[in-house]
């Protein structure tokens, strides 16, 4: 069986609700900085560099990469581990958009606007059904991840503990925004980074990595298999899923226009660089699994599962535990306010102000928001009642996300193109993805639909193409 629990379930109840009450109350505080409508979704479009990095990183050091990059490294080893890691190239390849996406939008507000204004009414609709769909998929993840940490570290029930971060995140996101966010996220960054650092080390001095790899070589070879072919799929699948999943989310969007000017591209460049190292130390975690003798039953939960019995072989149990749990839950609470925030950005900029003409003035704009921040929580809740598996949740919305790489870049660089066959594009890839999910692997579906996407994205540039049409003011029912 796995390791058992280093801390009680009294103490992973007092831990997440001392965590929670700390960032309800940092949300509060900071949300007094959100004036008007502008303030609450894009901080007053004036974040500098350290807290621009710190939000891009911890935000992308979700659930995903401490539990699913060990996941990877267990079925796949040593490609696993690269695989996950790809997944920073997209947010370093999002510093020229980032600069690029300032100068088509200075005024904008979220990615869906941009998509309207180069796509038109079709793109539009075509686009944020896949965002959204992306979005509580990605949302669920999170949730799932909470639900089995504190299951697996604290002995609390999992529907209880899923619930639990849900609400915390749902609690400061609604006081303070994207405000709450960013600041919350800064500190969560340090504290990911410095307990992510320790407990690597400690792994890393645990280990007889002598009789590791002998271990690894006599039980687990395809593992060290440089060319083993689904990890190489794996690899390259990520990276596409990873660029698809940056392109076009709202999320980095948001970010992109609350930086100040010039702050962008400097800010994503050094998030990436700064998370690339992080999935690969939580996937090197899994490799000594099978060396230390850890029975995985579930490999969502092989990351912690090893780290909390090398720092129980260190002595220190529940202080272990805690620390573990702490980093864990910031990863989480980092990624998943994100989600709420910029989601409901969608929804209310988008579809009532947008699809309904409905317009809002700075107090009711706080309501329409508040309700759409519990939709998509709700949502999210209802979808994660199962627990499914980590990765092939994730993995699932692989040929949504990689099938708007293309049509993003078009929209952002080029000056013209047939934009019926760059939907038809879309729509064949997204199509792809999913026959290639269902019939061929999990790990195939981003490279599938991307390649697809792409296709027709070229073509566009070649057959019959029109000019963009010229940028219309965004946003324009809030008053």
């Amino acid at each position: 069986m796995l390791a058992a629990a280093s801390i009680t379930r009294e103490v992973g109840w007092a831990i997440v609700i001392v965590l929670g009450l700390i960032w309800i109350g940092l949300g509060i505080l900071w949300g007094r900085k959100a004036k008007n409508s502008e303030g609450f979704m894009l901080a007053g479009r004036n974040v500098g560099l350290s807290l621009g990095s710190a939000t891009a990183m911890a935000t992308w050091v979700t659930s995903n990469t401490m539990m699913v990059a060990p996941l990877l490294a267990l079925k796949m080893g040593i490609w696993g581990m690269l695989a996950y890691a790809s997944a920073s190239f997209g947010l370093m390849l999002f510093a020229p958009l980032a600069a690029r996406i300032k100068s088509v939008m200075p005024d904008g507000f979220t990615s869906g606007d941009f998509f309207r204004q180069r796509y038109g009414a079709a793109g539009w609709s075509m686009f944020m059904v896949i965002t959204l769909l992306y979005s509580i998929t990605w949302l669920v993840t999170m949730a799932i991840a909470g639900g089995k940490l504190l299951e697996e570290l604290g002995e609390i029930p999992y529907l209880q503990g899923m619930s639990l971060i849900l609400v915390v995140c749902v609690l400061y996101t609604l006081f303070g925004g994207l405000y709450a966010v960013i600041g919350t996220d800064f500190i969560q960054s340090l504290i990911i980074l410095l307990g992510v650092v320790a407990i690597g080390v400690m792994v890393l001095f645990h280990l007889d990595h002598g009789a590791t790899y002998e271990y690894v070589e006599t039980n687990q070879p395809a593992l060290l298999d440089v060319l083993m072919p689904v990890a190489l799929l794996a690899f390259f699948n990520n990276m596409l899923f990873g660029f698809g999943e940056v392109f076009h989310n709202n999320v980095w969007w948001s970010r992109a226009f609350a930086m100040r000017k010039g702050v962008a591209p400097k800010a994503f460049f050094l998030s990436g660089i700064l998370w690339f190292p992080i999935p690969i130390a939580a996937g090197f975690i899994a490799l000594a699994a099978g060396p230390l003798g850890i029975n995985v039953t579930d490999p969502s939960k092989v990351g912690p599962a090893v780290a909390n019995h090398v720092l129980g072989e260190y002595g220190m149990g529940m202080t272990g535990g805690i620390l573990i749990l702490v980093v864990l839950f910031c990863s989480i609470a980092s990624s998943i306010d994100s989600l709420l925030a910029a989601t409901s950005d969608l929804l209310v900029k988008d579809v009532y102000c947008g699809l309904f003409k409905r317009k809002l003035t700075d107090d009711t704009f706080r309501r329409v928001a508040a309700v759409a921040i519990l939709l998509v929580a709700g949502i999210a809740w209802l979808v994660a009642l199962p627990g499914h598996n980590l990765d092939t949740v994730l993995f699932s919305a692989g040929g949504l996300v990689a099938s708007l790489i293309w049509p993003i870049i078009a929209g952002l660089f080029w000056k013209r193109c047939n934009r019926a066959l760059v939907l038809i594009g879309i729509i064949a890839g997204v199509i792809t993805g999913y026959i290639c999910w269902f019939a061929v692997q999990t790990y195939v579906a981003a490279l599938a639909g991307g390649a697809v996407s792409m296709l027709f994205t070229v073509l566009s540039r070649f057959i019959a193409p029109s000019p963009f049409p010229e940028r219309t003011s965004a946003s324009p029912n809030v008053e």
